[in-house]
């Protein structure tokens, strides 16, 4: 008890000393995040590696305690190897955060960093191998482990919006698991959370809205990769079945928040690393909520995640407090309105996505049987038995020469007539009638395929076609020799 109460008070007061200091000391050489009135709103320049305080005061409370004559010391002492072999992991990933506080890492630069800590912590004893109780192997470990670590490493990185947001839901994170250590008696656990929970705590007074000092990429991403290693060791103990399922809902709000990111930007195609102000905190503040009210809100969120991710450890529940739990975080994904889920919902429900995806098949069936058509008859039978599917009523394709025609059995009081030409004497006609449904987005493909793999045909159309003309005055020369040898 004397160990924790000794790592709590050591580190709070090594945090609201250094934390002043830092930010007093970055103010004067500059290092300052400034408003831009669109993701950064803060009123005046705020320090932005508020980071380096919360990684010293850390490291520093461990050292005194390593050097104290407490009973936790020495389990400390005896857990050493897996100590040293982690500093190079921490400190590789705090290291690519400060680089891109100071200096604005490209995304490739700052991901490579992030996964060599990630490696080098696996190989340090980081490591998933086991999920719903059920071991796999070592090659499935490796890629789970960093996935697991390049999410929880990024998702306080992204989280972090609001003055005071990510600190705070890591507090609430970090607090989780020290109270997951107790009930599962996880000392080691517990001792090296309660030391980042006091931190947190002390960082706090400065973060939180109006801030002073901001974590920075430092920090989130420091913070973020103790947690995703923690939340590991913490598995190691779980006596419950589903194994990872308590630490990934104690992060539960910064891992949503980094999944919807990636899904939101995949599916308006832009980059998944880019910046955008489509994140939780950003709803909430479009939704008229000040920044100090989102930040108490996912508070708010971030403790009845805690609880339901202590409450599964008692496994008689977990299943139906994962299903509780999911459906709450469908239901609020859904109040936040996000306009890419709601598309998609929507063209799914109205059979869109199905139509959309038939499409693609009629496109690229199209375009590879045109491709492998070796004579105008040909590309008129792959056009005749496909035109019908794109929302057209008539064709007339004219290709060396040969004109094929197919007309609608009916006659169209209101359509519309398309003119492809392919050459100078080569062309499609199509027809489409105004009310049959087809949209734009289906025949514009049409016809770009039409263009793209007819054209470069037509010459080599054309040569065929002149070969048996070429040879008809020798063949007319032969006939005519031989008649008049038999006359």
């Amino acid at each position: 008890m004397y160990s924790f109460l000794f790592l709590a008070v050591i580190s709070f007061l090594l945090s609201s000393i250094l934390t002043p200091l830092v930010r007093n000391l970055f103010l004067r050489i500059g290092i300052v995040d400034r408003p831009d009135n669109n993701r950064k709103l803060h009123k005046v320049p705020v320090v932005r590696v508020g980071g380096v305080a919360v990684a010293l005061s850390y490291a520093l409370a461990f050292g005194l305690f390593t050097l104290g004559r407490f009973k936790g010391g020495l389990i400390v002492r005896d857990a050493l190897p897996l100590v040293l072999k982690l500093f190079p992991a921490a400190a590789c990933i705090f290291v690519t955060g400060l680089l891109d506080d100071l200096i604005n890492l490209k995304p490739w630069q700052k991901l490579s960093g992030q996964l060599l800590g990630a490696t080098v912590a696996y190989f340090a004893g980081i490591q998933i191998v086991a999920l719903d109780g059920r071991h796999f192997a070592n090659w499935w470990s490796f890629p789970l482990t960093l996935m697991w670590l390049l999410a929880c490493t990024n998702a306080l990185n992204l989280i972090d919006g609001v003055d005071g947001l990510a600190a705070g839901i890591g507090l609430f994170a970090t607090t989780t698991m020290i109270l997951g250590a107790v009930v599962q008696h996880n000392v080691e656990l517990g001792l090296a959370t309660v030391p980042l929970a006091a931190c947190l705590l002390a960082f706090l007074r400065y973060n939180f809205n109006p801030a002073t000092v901001f974590l920075g990429d430092s920090g989130s991403l420091f913070i973020g990769f103790l947690l995703g290693c923690y939340g590991v060791l913490w598995t190691q103990k779980s006596v419950t079945l589903l194994g990872m399922t308590a630490p990934i809902l104690a992060l539960s709000i910064p891992l949503i928040d980094v999944f919807l990111a990636v899904v939101r930007r995949f599916l308006r195609r832009q980059p998944i690393f880019g910046a955008d102000r489509g994140h939780i905190h950003h709803r909430l503040l479009d939704r008229g909520l000040s920044p100090r009210r989102v930040a108490l809100l996912l508070y708010a969120i971030c403790l009845l995640a805690g609880l339901f991710s202590l409450s599964i450890l008692n496994h008689q529940y977990e299943f139906p407090l994962l299903m509780a739990f999911c459906v709450g975080v469908c239901i609020g994904i859904r109040q936040l309105r996000f306009v890419e889920f709601d598309t998609l919902g929507r063209l799914i429900r109205e059979g869109s996505f199905r139509r959309l995806l038939n499409l693609q098949i009629s496109l690229q069936n199209l375009e590879a049987n045109l491709s492998l058509a070796k004579t105008p008859d040909d590309c008129w039978a792959v056009l005749k038995s496909s035109y019908k599917e794109f929302g057209f009523s008539e064709i007339e394709l004219c290709l060396v020469g040969r004109i094929y025609r197919e007309d609608a059995s009916l006659s169209i009081p209101r359509s519309c007539r398309i003119d492809i030409p392919l050459s100078a004497s080569d062309y499609v006609h199509l027809t489409r009638a105004l009310d049959s449904g087809a949209k734009r987005n289906e025949m514009t493909p049409f016809v770009d395929i039409l263009c793209r793999v007819l054209e470069p045909k037509i010459p080599l159309f054309a040569a065929t076609k002149l070969l048996p003309a070429l040879a008809l005055p020798e063949t007319s020369s032969n006939l005519w020799r031989s008649a008049s040898t038999a006359s």
